[in-house]
C-alpha cells in the first residue's frame, strides 16, 4: 500500500524556493493548514487561533478570515514544514483515519462534514488504495466503446487497465465529445478544474474555471497519454448496436467516414454517448427561413461572424449565459429572449488565472494540492445536498423548500439586486419565483454587467416567429437581425437517442424506455441487455453541483468489476436483474421526491414529459460512490439466468 503523498515529486535541488515561496504566501490558508498538521502532527494547526472562519461569499476562502498577522504566521510554518519534508523530513501523519480525514475537512470548511464522508475523501487523495489487481479477463474477450468524450475516454482508461482489447467509435475527428462540439464564444465549465479531472491524471491547469480550448487540450492529451488513439475510429457514425444470442457478442453497425456501412462484433458494449449529445432546435415558425445566419451554441461554425452584428440569443441557461456576455462587446446590438428566469450565483474568479507561484506549489506539494482539490469538491458537490429537501411543514412553498433554501433565495435576491441597482426595471425580468436550486445554479458571468448595457436589449418571452430579418416575441414586440445564436440546450432526456439498440429477443430499448423515460441501475445496467454498460446514463448527472468527471468514473469502475464477477463465474453474459431494476427506480424516485427538483410548478430540463426526474442523482456523491465500489453478484444475472421468465411473467 503506497502512500501517494510521502516523497516530494521533485527533488529538493531542484525547486525553484522563490516561486514556491510566492506559491505559499498566494496559498489558501484552510488547505495550508491541512498540510502542517500532516506535515508536523501538532493539533494546534486544527484550533483556534488557527482556525479559519467561514467566508461570507462563495470565493475560496483564501485568507480563512484570519487577521493578517496570523496568516503570515501560518504561512510561515507552513514554509518551515515544507522545506523540511523536501529535505527528507517524514510526513508526522502520513495517513490519517477516514473519520479523522472528514474531522479535517470540517474544519478547513467551517462546517460540519458527515464522518462517513471521510471514506470519499480517502479515496480521492488515493489514500488506502492497493495496487490494482492484474485483471485475469479470459483471451478473446473485447468491447466496443461508443463515443469518446469523456465518457468514452473513462472507458478507454479502464478497458486497457482490465486488458480488454477494444474499439472505440466516435463520429466527430477527434476525442472531445462536448468540448469538441463546443466551440461558441465564451465556452467553459462551472465546475472548478482540480474536479474537472481524471483522478488518475493530474493536470496543471492555468485557470481555476478553464474555458473550452484548455479542456479540449487536455481530453487529447489524456488520450494521448493511454494511447486510447491506436483504439479510435474516427468521422464513424455508430447506426445500431444488435445483440446476438447465437454468438454471445454485440453487434454494431457504422457508417464509416467515406459512407460504407459495417459491422463489428465484441463480447462488451459500452455507451458512452452522454446526454449533452443531440441538441435542442426549437420550433419557431419561420425559423428555417430566416434571412440571416443561424448558430446553434453546440454546431458554431468555424467562420461565425457576429462582429457588428444585430444578433439575437435564443435562451438564457448555461450557454445562454456564456455566450451573451461573450459577443456583446463587439456586436452592434444584441437582443436575449429569455422566456424563463435563472437563479445566478456570484462567481468572483471568473476567469481568473492560477498564480504561477500557487501552480508550482501544487506540483511540488501534491497534499496541497489534494486538499485544495477536496475543499472545492465539498464546497462545488455535496456542500448544499442536505439543503435541497423539501419540507412539507415549511410555510413558503412557493418560494422554498426550507427555512435554509429560504436563506440562499434571500441572498441570491440581494446579489442580483445589487447588480441591476441603477436598472431596477430589469429586476422583475430575472428575479426567479421558484426555490433557488430547482433548476441548475448558474454562474454570474457577466450575464448582469451584460444586460444593463447600451447595446442589449432583454426580452422576457419567447421567440415566437421569423420573418425575413423581423423577430416576433410572444406578445408582438419585433427586433431586426443578421444572426439568431439558438443556446437552446440538447435533448437530455433522449437518451441513447442517436443510435437504435437492441437486446435480447430483439427488444428495442427506446420501446422499453418509451419516449423519454430512460432508466438503468445505478445509471449503467438494464435487464435484457446482457454485457451492456451504459456510461453517464440515466439519473447520473449532479443536479446539485461536482464534476460529471467523478460519477463517470465511479461508473466505469463498477462496469469493470461487474465484468470481473462474470469472468469468475465463467459466464459468457451479466446483466442486472429485473427485480433489482423495478427497486432502483423505485427508490430513485422515491428519493426525488423529496427533493427541490420535483417541487411543484418547476420545469427543468432534469425532468421528462411525466415530470419524473431522469437525467441526474438524488444521491449525495459519497453515496453513489459506495454504491459503485462491487457489485452484490445476488443483483447479477449470469448468463441470463431465468431472466427471460422473469420478464414475460411480469409482462
Amino acid at each position: 500500500m503506497s502512500n501517494p503523498f510521502a516523497t516530494p515529486p521533485i527533488p529538493a535541488d531542484e525547486v525553484d524556493r522563490d516561486l514556491l515561496d510566492d506559491g505559499i504566501a498566494r496559498g489558501n490558508i484552510p488547505a495550508l493548514l491541512m498540510v502542517l498538521y500532516q506535515m508536523t502532527g501538532d493539533d494546534r494547526w486544527l484550533a483556534d487561533p488557527y482556525a479559519p472562519g467561514r467566508s461570507p461569499g462563495l470565493d475560496d476562502n483564501d485568507s480563512g478570515q484570519l487577521p493578517v498577522p496570523r496568516q503570515h504566521e501560518i504561512r510561515e510554518a507552513a514554509r518551515d514544514a515544507i522545506t523540511a519534508w523536501l529535505d527528507g523530513q517524514p510526513l508526522a501523519v502520513p495517513r490519517p483515519s477516514n473519520a479523522r480525514l472528514a474531522e479535517m475537512l470540517t474544519v478547513a470548511m467551517t462546517e460540519h462534514v458527515p464522518q462517513e464522508y471521510g471514506d470519499i475523501i480517502a479515496s480521492g487523495m488515493d489514500y488506502g488504495a492497493e495496487e490494482p489487481a492484474q485483471a485475469i479477463v479470459p483471451e478473446g474477450k473485447t468491447a466496443i466503446v461508443i463515443g469518446g468524450g469523456v465518457s468514452g475516454i473513462c472507458a478507454g482508461i479502464e478497458l486497457g487497465r482490465l486488458g480488454i482489447p477494444y474499439t472505440l467509435f466516435e463520429k466527430n475527428e477527434d476525442f472531445g465529445g462536448t468540448w469538441f462540439e463546443n466551440r461558441y464564444p465564451g465556452c467553459g465549465v462551472d465546475t472548478p478544474s482540480l474536479t474537472y479531472t481524471f483522478s488518475c491524471r493530474p493536470n496543471d491547469w492555468s485557470m481555476y474555471f478553464p474555458l473550452r480550448d484548455e479542456i479540449e487540450g487536455y481530453l487529447l492529451d489524456t488520450a494521448k497519454h493511454f494511447e486510447l488513439y491506436k483504439n479510435a475510429r474516427f468521422n464513424t457514425y455508430v447506426e445500431e448496436a444488435r445483440w446476438n444470442e447465437g454468438t454471445g457478442k454485440w453487434g454494431v453497425t457504422v457508417t464509416t467516414a467515406d459512407g460504407k456501412r459495417e459491422t463489428h462484433s465484441a463480447d462488451y458494449l459500452f455507451s458512452a454517448v452522454g446526454i449533452l449529445n443531440i441538441p435542442k432546435y426549437p420550433n419557431i415558425p419561420g425559423l428555417e427561413e430566416f434571412a440571416g445566419d443561424v448558430y446553434h451554441t453546440s454546431r458554431w461554425p468555424d467562420d461565425a461572424q457576429v462582429a457588428g452584428k444585430r444578433v439575437a440569443v435564443v435562451g438564457n441557461g448555461a450557454s445562454g449565459m456564456q455566450v451573451a456576455p461573450a459577443i456583446a462587446d463587439e456586436v452592434q446590438s444584441l437582443t436575449i429572449f429569455a422566456r424563463s428566469k435563472q437563479w445566478a450565483a456570484p462567481f468572483p474568479q471568473f476567469r481568473k488565472t492560477i498564480p504561477a507561484g500557487v501552480r508550482y506549489l501544487m506540483q511540488v506539494v501534491p497534499l496541497y494540492r489534494a486538499w485544495l482539490e477536496q475543499r472545492l469538491s465539498w464546497t462545488f458537490n455535496d456542500r448544499v445536498h442536505g439543503t435541497l429537501f423539501r419540507d412539507p411543514e415549511f410555510e413558503h412553498p412557493e418560494r422554498a423548500v426550507n427555512e435554509i433554501n429560504d436563506g440562499h433565495r434571500r441572498a441570491f435576491t440581494r446579489y442580483v439586486k445589487e447588480q441591476l441597482e441603477d436598472r431596477p426595471e430589469l429586476i422583475e425580468h430575472v428575479l426567479p419565483d421558484y426555490p433557488p436550486f430547482a433548476k441548475r445554479m448558474l454562474l454570474d458571468n457577466g450575464w448582469y454587467r451584460t444586460i444593463k448595457r447600451d447595446n442589449v436589449t432583454l426580452i422576457p418571452e419567447h421567440l415566437a416567429k421569423v420573418e425575413g430579418h423581423t423577430l416576433h416575441s410572444s406578445s408582438g414586440k419585433t427586433v431586426e437581425a443578421d444572426v439568431i445564436i439558438l443556446a437552446t440546450g440538447f435533448q437530455t432526456t433522449n437518451v441513447l437517442g442517436s443510435y437504435g439498440i437492441y437486446g435480447r429477443d430483439g427488444e428495442n430499448l427506446h420501446d422499453k424506455w418509451g419516449e423519454d423515460d430512460a432508466a438503468a441501475y445505478l445509471g449503467t445496467l438494464v435487464p435484457g441487455f446482457p454485457n451492456f454498460f451504459i456510461l453517464l446514463g440515466p439519473n447520473v448527472g449532479s443536479g446539485h453541483g461536482g464534476s460529471m468527471i467523478r460519477n463517470i468514473e465511479n461508473q466505469m469502475h463498477f462496469a469493470g468489476e461487474v465484468v470481473l464477477s462474470a469472468n469468475k463465474h465463467g459466464a459468457r453474459t451479466v446483466e442486472v436483474r429485473d427485480k433489482v431494476y423495478e427497486d432502483y427506480l423505485r427508490r430513485i424516485d422515491e428519493a426525488h421526491e423529496k427533493l427541490v427538483w420535483t417541487h411543484p410548478g418547476t420545469e427543468n430540463w432534469y425532468r421528462n414529459s411525466k415530470g419524473r426526474v431522469i437525467a441526474i442523482t438524488p444521491w449525495r456523491n459519497d453515496a453513489f460512490w459506495r454504491m459503485t465500489r462491487s457489485p452484490d453478484e445476488s443483483d447479477l444475472a449470469f448468463d441470463g439466468e431465468a431472466q427471460t421468465s422473469q420478464r414475460s411473467a411480469t409482462g
